[in-house]
């Protein structure tokens, strides 16, 4: 099949108007007009996954995360981002990245099924659809009541994670969550004004860890790859029941630090 009939379905199903302002989807790199017959999906486009990518045959890369976020003066071998754009282009590589409009209208719900929440409703609302309301994050119930330090683990276990951060005391009960995957600090006045009572996300910093806190909230922090590498496996399901005869390959699941 060609690029374009498989960037259409994705651009109708995950609007890229759907996207911020300030964010960078879609082709990114390639030629629509290129046949595709193996897709390779990853969290981010580095040099790794561009390598096993190439490993694997795939002539077509999705990311979640897009490589290119700035306009591009020059591309050469002198930047990162020049290198593997080159790369792409050596080896016949198309490259197409979904990230807000994924996260709106992909990456909440699936992150409200991983904890199982129910009596869901929109964290922040972006847009109003024939669907209704859709926007960034879900809040809702947790199977049961738990303390902070079981709702920890409960993350742990959910996403398959070696670590959490937890903000807050561990032994208060919590009941009302929210979750918003990536870096969700900017969501937490959303968080206070729905009035859950955890808040499950990624790439929380000292400051704002403590003044939640110091607002009532309590915060699980899983990570910003911890959050979202959930992307690559619902992509492969969506594009495997709707388009038989493409092969789909996904990176290596593997956390960009470690703690010693």
């Amino acid at each position: 099949m060609k690029v374009r009939e498989l960037t259409d379905w994705l651009d109708h199903r995950y609007p890229v108007g759907m996207a911020e302002h300030w964010d960078n989807v879609g082709l990114l790199v390639g030629d629509d007009e290129a046949e595709v017959n193996h897709v390779f999906l990853a969290l981010d486009l580095t040099e790794t996954t561009l390598d096993e990518a190439i490993a694997v045959g795939a002539d077509m890369i999705v990311t979640h995360h897009p490589m290119i976020f700035e306009g591009q003066k020059k591309i050469n071998n002198h930047s990162f981002t020049g290198r593997r754009i080159l790369k792409l282009i050596r080896n016949g590589i198309q490259y197409y990245a979904m990230h807000t409009n994924y996260d709106v209208l992909g990456m909440a719900e699936l992150s409200a099924d991983y904890l199982k929440l129910t009596e869901r409703e929109v964290l922040a609302v972006t847009a109003q659809t024939e669907h209704g309301e859709e926007g960034f994050g879900r809040v809702g119930k947790l199977p049961h009541r738990m303390t902070l330090r079981e709702c920890g683990e409960y993350v742990k276990e959910a996403y398959e994670l070696n670590d959490v951060k937890v903000y807050g005391d561990p032994d208060r009960i919590v009941y009302k969550a929210a979750v918003c995957t990536g870096s969700g600090k900017s969501m937490i006045p959303d968080v206070l004004a729905k009035g859950a009572e955890v808040y499950v996300t990624g790439d929380i910093d000292h400051h704002t860890g403590i003044d939640a806190v110091a607002q009532g909230l309590t915060i699980v922090d899983a990570g910003h790859y911890g959050t979202e590498y959930i992307f690559m496996n619902a992509m492969q399901k969506v594009l495997e029941e709707n388009f038989a005869s493409l092969k789909i390959t996904c990176a290596k699941v593997k956390s960009p630090y470690m703690i010693l």
